[in-house]
Parts: C-alpha cells; sequence; structure tokens
C-alpha cells in the first residue's frame, strides 16, 4: 500500500537535473551551467536533514554550484560527476548502514533506473520519463524542479509525525 510506503521511509536519494531542477542548463559564454531551485524543495530537504532522515544527491552532472546549495541545505553527501550511480548508492548504503528497503529514490531518467528498480520506493515528479514512470510507486503531481521533492518529504514527514513548523529556519 502507497500510505505504507511513505512511513517506512528512513532515507531520500534525489537525483539533481530533472527532479531537483527543471532540467534545462543556462551555460554562460564561459562554460559555467546554471541550474535553478526550487525555495519549497529547499525547505523541505533542510528540515528533514534536521529532523535526521539521511539525504545524498546523485548525479552525473558536476556543476560546482549544485555542490555549494546542497551543502547550504545541510546535505554533506553530494555525488557528482558519477556514470555509476549503482555504485555510488551502494556505496552510501553501506556508509550510513542502510539497505534498498530503507530508502526513497527520487529520478527522472535512464540513468535512474538502475537505482530506482533496487528501491525500497521509487518515486519520480510529474514530468519523467515513461520508463521512469512505469516502475515508480509514486508519481508526483510536480514536475521536476517545481516542488517533486518538497511533495514526497512532505507527506513522509507528516505520516512520520516529523513534519511540523520550524521556528529556526536556516537560510534557505
Amino acid at each position: 500500500m502507497l500510505f505504507d510506503k511513505f512511513k517506512q521511509v528512513k532515507a531520500f536519494v534525489f537525483d539533481v537535473d530533472g527532479v531537483l531542477s527543471d532540467g534545462n542548463i543556462l551555460v554562460t559564454e564561459q562554460g559555467d551551467q546554471l541550474r535553478s531551485f526550487n525555495i519549497k524543495d529547499g525547505y523541505a530537504m533542510q528540515l528533514a536533514i534536521k529532523r535526521g532522515y539521511p539525504m545524498a544527491v546523485i548525479t552525473g552532472g558536476r556543476s560546482a554550484g549544485v555542490k555549494k546549495r546542497m551543502e547550504g541545505l545541510g546535505i554533506a553527501d553530494v555525488f557528482l560527476s558519477v556514470s555509476d550511480k549503482s555504485a555510488v548508492l551502494r556505496e552510501w548504503l553501506s556508509f550510513r548502514q542502510l539497505t534498498y528497503r530503507d530508502i526513497l529514490y527520487m529520478g527522472d531518467d535512464i540513468p535512474d533506473l538502475g537505482n530506482m528498480k533496487v528501491a525500497g520506493f521509487a518515486t519520480c515528479p510529474a514530468d519523467a520519463v515513461e520508463e521512469i514512470k512505469a516502475i515508480s510507486a509514486y508519481v508526483s503531481f510536480c514536475k521536476g524542479g517545481q516542488g517533486a521533492a518538497r511533495d514526497v518529504i512532505e507527506k513522509v514527514m507528516k505520516l512520520q509525525g516529523t513534519w511540523h513548523e520550524d521556528p529556526e529556519v536556516a537560510s534557505i
């Protein structure tokens, strides 16, 4: 049952492009790649970290800006330039003493397929590719970069009783 899947989540893993950002990349004349992130996703992510949920970001992208944004939210486990997402996830689970069953994984495209097949709870944004939607237990009503991460984090935390107003909100 979907309700039970949300209640059993112990940790979160997110892709970046197409999940935390809308997948559009602006390239400057100097070759820097710029992405925009949803402020509501950021709030939910930093709150989950404060409440003790382990969180990882695994991306094939290599933007220093992505790393800086995630670390600013309190996410210590940010993996950039990843060509083998399955190997990184396996190592992270071992390091955090978690199992595949423990994680909610949100991806949007083929590089996430392997990890989503083994995750305890595979989720995706509304605009994910069809192959990803087909294996997802939950498809958010939000598109990537437009609140999809907030959607799943908030559902998990509300069902687990860890979502409530935070008087000491970090600057997001």
